[in-house]
């Protein structure tokens, strides 16, 4: 039977406890244990696919085709476990399954309350799909104290009863803040955050405090004291150089035997932390450096590009290099353009995105790249970009571009209205529903023989992860390849361009998945490993 491990925050957001409950689960895996992690998040939208990624960072999509939350991007990437639509759950999809339950008659004339029905509904995604796993780290979004995330305590606190103490751990994730002109570092907040959650029926048995400073035994032991844990379950968490140095950090400071011991098992063997010592040893001693520019419509945050940037550096990992990435919002390039700022760039990379901001100085930075013979990659949107360059200002039509921005005589790129799944056949009509309505997840792709990708992927037919409404128009196919724009990945059935490459230039890809998704640190997406291999070409040329 699995046991479980319960993650909450206080004090403030942004502690960290999306890569504080990856790493622990990295070290139990670390230790021969099978984990699993979820996310459960207190917004009342239904998932975050409709939410503009200022407001939320990026929307990370699972194979079978979820949209969820940028924490099971560090998941997957710190445990290599695929996530899957049961691993994220918001309220809004809690207060839907019930509402839905409730006008079918499900609830037999009772009424529909938070306890037992929203409590009992949070449990049963909790323990869903847990049989094949040793342990399950389900992570509370929010801060302890807010109101959205109250049934969510509630449900944690009942399925510490339901499921016996020997089965279940809290951990709390906490702020010892630095006040600089005391020079002193304060526990009341956590001291106050511990009461706030034992108020509510959880008390935590591990204790996470990020703080900037280190943090002396007596401040340990003085929170040991006032929140009832173990002095040796107070674990200090300070800012890391990496994220990837972050398990080695906790395990320092003795995490994941303390969650062991909470569970009251001893540890014996020492973790096999020789992949994250590995890793360190890349990024710590690089042999050379790269910039890369990524031309972008949300630069202005960089979580809204989490598992881009994170990909970039895991190229930079498997080529032994530096990544330094070079944010340029695209609007940069419109009009008359600052085609200076590309000029540093040893490699351009045009990410996905939506709506007509910036797209004219998406294009512009593929010409730029183009015709400079600069590495390129265009990711979703950025594959889009380039065969509307292509059609341009190659094959000789003026007026191409997408219906996305519009109507247009020479729609190059247009609305997706159906195509294959593995359920069937997918039909989408353009003024339907925005959430959940995009062609998401696994699709296969099928690789031309002596294409570039086929060659970089070292396989003819591979599967990779989509979020796209639009798809470029294989009617073009023929003006664009005799323009040099070769169509070298095709779904299956032939009817949807998924990669396209100029075999004339250096390195120019675009796909229309999201290879991203899929990088990890311990084993880097090919195709981000070869960007990255011909950026570091470049660099030598210039």
């Amino acid at each position: 039977m699995a046991r479980f491990i319960f993650i909450t925050g206080g004090v403030v957001s942004s502690l960290g406890k999306g890569l504080m409950a990856a790493s622990l689960a990295a070290l139990l895996q670390a230790r021969g244990y099978r984990v699993r992690i979820r996310k459960f998040d207190p917004y009342l939208n239904v998932d975050p696919g409709t939410m503009s990624p200022y407001q939320h960072g990026e929307v990370y999509v699972t194979d079978d085709g979820a949209e969820t939350d940028l924490d099971l991007g560090h998941y997957e990437r710190f445990t290599g476990v695929a996530s899957r639509q049961s691993d994220n759950v918001t309220s809004g999809r809690i207060y839907q399954q019930i509402i839905v339950r409730e006008r079918r008659g499900d609830y037999l004339g009772a009424t529909v309350q938070v306890i037992p029905h929203v409590t009992d509904a949070i449990k049963a995604f909790a323990l869903n799909e847990t049989g094949d796993v040793d342990f399950v780290l389900c992570e509370i979004g929010g801060t302890v104290g807010d109101i959205e995330s109250l049934p969510f305590i509630e449900a944690i606190r009942q399925l510490r009863n339901d499921l016996g103490r020997g089965q279940t751990v809290s951990v709390h994730v906490t702020l010892v803040p630095y006040i600089a002109a005391a020079g002193e570092l304060k526990t009341k907040p956590t001291q106050h955050s511990v009461r706030e959650l034992a108020a509510l029926g959880v008390q935590p048995d591990v204790l996470v405090c990020r703080c900037e400073q280190p943090l002396p035994e007596s401040e340990r032991a003085k929170i040991a004291l006032f929140c009832n844990v173990r002095k040796e379950a107070v674990i200090p968490a300070l800012d890391a150089k990496s994220i990837y140095a972050v398990p080695l950090q906790y395990h320092g400071e003795g995490l994941d035997e303390e969650v062991l011991r909470a569970f009251g098992i001893e540890p014996e063997a020492s973790p096999d932390l020789s992949r994250w010592t590995e890793i360190m040893e890349r990024l710590a001693n690089p042999e050379g450096e790269v910039t890369i520019g990524v031309v972008g419509k949300y630069v202005g945050l960089p979580d809204a590009y989490k598992s881009l940037h994170e990909a970039l550096v895991h190229g930079g990992i498997a080529n032994r290099v530096k990544v330094n990435i070079r944010w340029l919002d695209a609007e940069l390039f419109e009009g008359e353009g600052d085609a200076a700022q590309l000029e540093p760039c040893h490699a351009i990379l045009v990410p996905g995105g939506f709506g007509e901001r910036g797209s004219e100085g998406k294009i512009e930075s593929v010409r730029f790249a183009r015709e400079k013979g600069v590495p390129f990659f265009g990711i979703c949107l950025g594959m889009q970009m380039a065969c509307i360059e292509g059609a341009r200002n190659i094959a000789g039509i003026a007026s191409a571009s997408t219906t996305e921005f519009g109507p247009t005589d020479e729609p190059v790129v247009g609305l997706i209205t159906e195509w294959m799944s593995r359920e069937g056949l997918e039909k989408r009509h353009f003024d339907g529903d925005l959430g959940g309505t995009m062609r998401l997840g696994a699709y296969d792709a099928v690789l031309g023989g002596n294409s570039h990708v086929a060659g970089i992927y070292g396989a003819g037919l591979i599967s990779e992860r989509h979020r796209h409404r639009y798809e470029v128009n294989v009617h073009y196919r023929d003006a664009l390849e005799k323009g040099g724009l070769v169509f070298s990945g095709m779904s299956p059935d032939g009817a949807l361009p998924e990669i396209v490459e100029r075999p004339d230039h250096p390195w120019f890809v675009g796909v229309q998945f999201h290879p991203e998704l899929k990088s990890k640190p311990f084993a880097p997406h090919p195709l981000f490993a070869s960007f990255v291999e011909a950026a570091v070409r470049q660099s030598r040329l210039v």
